[in-house]
């Protein structure tokens, strides 16, 4: 079962940018439906970003908190996602997990809970 590993957060300063990174050894990571999610303390899980699989199309999808700002990206070669985020905010502020699955229809997308394999998480702090 495909495993991911986040990494890539850290401290920034408001308005500033950070890329976090997945990595998953998968010899279909191709296949693969994407999702990055956030969790901030007292606060449920929240969707952020996903990218399709090669069958359906690497088409994206963002939570409106995000949309502008935050881009998800993937590089099948590398078995590697990528969620660059730029203009953060202190509510930005989360541990953020990168999911994978497969057979995610459309209307699950935004659901973590058609997501089969999580990693440990990454945590992002935005603060002056």
């Amino acid at each position: 079962q495909a495993q991911p590993v986040e990494s890539g957060g850290g401290l920034v300063q408001p308005g500033g940018s950070l890329t976090l990174s997945c990595e998953i050894s998968a010899r279909t990571f191709g296949s693969y439906t994407l999702g990055w999610f956030r969790q901030s303390p007292g606060k449920e899980r929240e969707f952020v970003a996903a990218i399709r699989g090669r069958l359906g199309g690497g088409y994206t999808y963002y939570a409106d908190s995000v949309k502008g700002r935050f881009t998800i990206s993937r590089d099948n070669a590398k078995n590697t996602a990528y969620l660059r985020m730029n203009g953060l905010k202190p509510e930005d502020t989360a541990v953020y997990y990168c999911a994978a699955g497969t057979g995610v229809i459309l209307s699950n997308i935004r659901n973590g809970a058609a997501y089969s394999s999580w990693g440990q998480g990454t945590q992002v702090t935005v603060s002056s």
